[in-house]
């Protein structure tokens, strides 16, 4: 380790982690970022980043050459910065409960060689009470009372992915501190970006995050509930939307979709393990969880026989989101699954996910079904509709929830979409 002590350390280099910690060091600061994912560390010591993130390539060979981050897989070489953001993984246990065994095993770590002055930041996406139950665990453990030995705060990452490096100076920076000082000592860490600062106490910060990601999930909730009622009763759901939207000043009703990602899927469960009303969130759960098996029982009703054994289906896309290689949590992961349990032949095709897939033409070649499962800009091309209506089987159905290819159909034919592969498709 280098003699200057380290001005911040970063404890994971993840998809928020990692972003931070680089744009920490392009703005001046000497930093420590520590992971234990060795793959990870050697791709950041090389100046390569692990994943994609939009100007980060760039970013991470400025910061190679400056030499201001230095990588660790010790989280102890972490308690000789200054400062320690942690941006752990907080995962829900299957029960409905915050799972903190991540945060509380670096705590234990950390805890010998903390010293007075120190400030912890809980950057990763928390339960409310969780940044109180830090600052606490600090003083029973150690003696050390925040706000005054050391000085504890949570500063949410709100930042979409594939945004990083505009978001970080453009997004306002909440801060819950345990204490007015706590606030002030991050604050002072954050502003080397250009974001507006907003103090708050700790639970409202755990909340405003929380809450952030419940909106979106419910907000996606509903057109996919509405999807599911247009089957029901042979409605058209893009018509339906368009209705609802259309020079309508209280409209705004979302396309359906697969909505999940790792923080969508998993932080409802942060209000509903101490919910007032429990089950609403879990009922907003149920529908977007739904909505793969929704798509396989519509496409086997469409289909000849009502039967997917020995049948092609390629799946195209794995991301759980538009134009990102991030798979975790990916519904469409559980889509092949259901698809497999009815003996189909899967094919898939994502050209941004690490996962090995097959080349769009090799995934397409005689599918008797084509599955839209992330909707990513190639998928929204005239290409991507002219490779399926020359590829696929004859009459092969098309299942489109997110209407990438403009059929304006969920459920369609490879015939119908021969008409539109001349003219740019719909993005939604």
């Amino acid at each position: 380790m280098s003699s200057t002590v380290p001005d911040v350390a970063v404890i994971g280099l993840g998809r928020i982690g990692l972003p931070l910690a680089l744009s920490f060091a392009d703005r001046g600061l000497n930093v420590i970022g520590v992971d234990n994912d060795s793959g990870r560390l050697g791709a950041i010591a090389t100046g390569r980043m692990p994943f994609k993130e939009t100007g980060a390539d760039e970013l991470i060979e400025r910061v190679h050459a400056s030499g201001r981050l230095t990588t660790t897989a010790s989280v102890t070489d972490a308690a000789a910065a200054n400062a320690i953001v942690l941006t752990l993984g907080t995962p829900s246990l299957s029960h409905i409960e915050i799972d903190m065994s991540d945060i509380r095993a670096v705590l234990d770590d950390l805890l010998p060689l903390l010293r007075a002055g120190q400030t912890i930041v809980l950057r990763s996406t928390i339960a409310p009470g969780t940044t109180e139950f830090v600052a606490g665990y600090l003083e029973r453990k150690r003696g050390l009372r925040a706000g005054e030995d050391v000085f504890v705060a949570h500063a949410p990452e709100r930042i979409a992915a594939g945004r990083f490096l505009e978001e970080i100076d453009t997004l306002p920076c909440i801060i819950g501190g345990v204490g007015e000082e706590s606030g002030a000592r991050t604050a002072s860490l954050f502003e080397v970006f250009d974001a507006e600062i907003v103090q708050t106490t700790p639970v409202q910060a755990e909340l405003a995050k929380i809450w952030a990601n419940i909106m979106r999930y419910t907000t996606f909730a509903l057109p996919n509930l509405l999807m599911m009622d247009c089957e029901q009763y042979g409605a058209n759901v893009f018509d339906v939307i368009d209705l609802v939207n259309k020079d309508y000043p209280r409209g705004g009703l979302a396309q359906p979709g697969f909505t999940a990602g790792t923080c969508l899927r998993k932080d409802f469960a942060f209000s509903e393990e101490r919910s007032n009303a429990p089950g609403m969130l879990l009922a907003v759960s149920r529908v977007n969880e739904s909505v793969p098996n929704f798509l396989v029982t519509g496409l086997k009703r469409r289909i000849a026989g009502g039967t997917l054994r020995d049948r092609k289906v390629a799946v195209l896309g794995l991301a759980f989101k538009r134009d990102t290689d991030d798979e975790r949590d990916s519904l469409a992961h559980k889509l092949v699954r259901l698809l497999e349990r009815e003996l189909a032949d899967v094919a898939v095709h994502d050209p941004l996910v690490a996962s090995p897939t097959q080349p769009l033409e090799e995934a397409l070649r005689d599918a008797d079904v084509v599955v839209v499962a992330a909707n990513h800009s190639i998928f929204s091309t005239p290409a991507t509709a002219q490779a399926i209506a020359a590829l696929a089987a004859d009459g092969a159905l098309v299942v489109d929830p997110w209407n990438c290819l403009g059929s304006g159909q969920v459920f369609a034919f490879a015939d119908e979409l021969a008409p539109l592969s001349g003219t740019e498709s719909p993005q939604s």
